[in-house]
């Protein structure tokens, strides 16, 4: 098997998926994964035409005893049961994406690497309705499946300190829409950050529309010094993540004040003198962050490498993931693998 530290983040994959299909309201599951293979669909399937798709992304990781675990099953059940229902199709019951998933991961176990590395998964959901002129309903047949994808680092280098480029107007996707996990949220995100990356030499881009940082365009944003703990307050604008949650918690569990409001450019300009700045997310844990750039000006953030406290964090996070430390929130299901 290809080594995944050195294939792009997600680009290689496991041998069998599972597939559960919907009619009439229902999902059929056949309670078993199948061979990884292709799909074939009608030129006219809704999803191709209207952006009927949503998708989870969470892993399961290999654990200092040698077991396999996913790590918060259940929250990222939920999440994918609200994207569906904002797609207005039928909301399968969670018992039934659970299952698909741990199926799913004991099939492709073999293939999970060890720590660092872990298997990414990645549920989704499209509708498959053939009718060009459905424009104004939802899918009512779709398709429910469930791939893995063996991973080391999301970002290229391992643990690095990014440059993010601060994004002033252009929104980080629809306001009604920024909590689901849609296709439609990352392809609008994609030609800013392609244009940060060749201007700027950005790795992401950090959305502040209007004075109003959010995150980027694939994680939830952190300020952190030796004593606070700062993001977002969560609304429908952007997601909802498991990982930042996950964050939220060790850090007031480790002694951390943990503050949720708004932030502003001028306040992340004047934080990058004295704190840290940081990236979480189910695919980049947690990823410390050297530049800023706003406007043509880059930022350095402290002495523009990994800060203590960052790497404090994503030491307890990752330590939780491979079942180094207590699960004391209960957040590890162990699986057969």
């Amino acid at each position: 098997m290809t080594d995944p530290f050195s294939a792009p983040f997600g680009s290689l994959f496991g041998d069998q998926m599972t597939i559960a299909n919907l009619a009439d309201g229902t999902y059929a599951y056949s309670g078993a994964a199948q061979p990884f293979e292709n799909f074939s669909m009608h030129p006219g399937t809704h999803v191709l035409h209207y952006g009927s798709a949503c998708f989870e992304g969470l892993k399961a990781h290999r654990q200092s005893d040698g077991t396999l675990a996913i790590f918060r099953l259940d929250d990222h059940v939920e999440r994918m049961r609200q994207s569906i229902g904002r797609l207005r199709m039928a909301v399968p019951e969670a018992d039934l994406i659970r299952t698909m998933i741990v199926d799913a991961v004991e099939a492709n176990a073999s293939f999970t690497p060890d720590a660092p590395g872990s298997l990414y998964i990645r549920p989704t959901m499209i509708g498959t309705t053939p009718n060009i002129g459905a424009a104004a309903v939802p899918s009512d047949v779709g398709m429910l499946y469930v791939i893995c994808s063996p991973v080391g680092d999301y970002f290229a280098g391992g643990v690095r300190p990014l440059t993010i480029y601060v994004e002033t107007s252009i929104p980080r996707t629809t306001p009604q829409f920024g909590m689901v996990k849609s296709g439609a949220n990352y392809v609008m995100a994609l030609g800013p950050t392609l244009d940060a990356k060749a201007e700027h030499g950005a790795d992401q881009v950090l959305f502040a529309t209007g004075n109003d940082i959010t995150e980027t365009g694939a994680s939830n944003f952190f300020l952190v010094d030796d004593d606070r703990l700062i993001t977002r307050q969560l609304d429908e604008s952007f997601l909802h993540g498991v990982t930042r949650n996950s964050v939220i918690e060790l850090g007031a569990a480790m002694g951390y004040e943990v503050e949720e409001r708004a932030l502003s450019v001028a306040e992340l300009s004047e934080w990058a003198s004295h704190g840290e700045v940081f990236l979480s997310g189910t695919a980049a844990v947690v990823a410390p962050v050297g530049t800023i750039v706003i406007g043509d000006e880059p930022v350095s953030v402290g002495d523009g490498q990994p800060g203590k406290n960052t790497l404090k964090i994503r030491e307890a996070l990752t330590s939780v993931l491979v079942g180094d430390s207590p699960d004391d929130h209960g957040w590890r299901t162990a699986v057969k693998g």
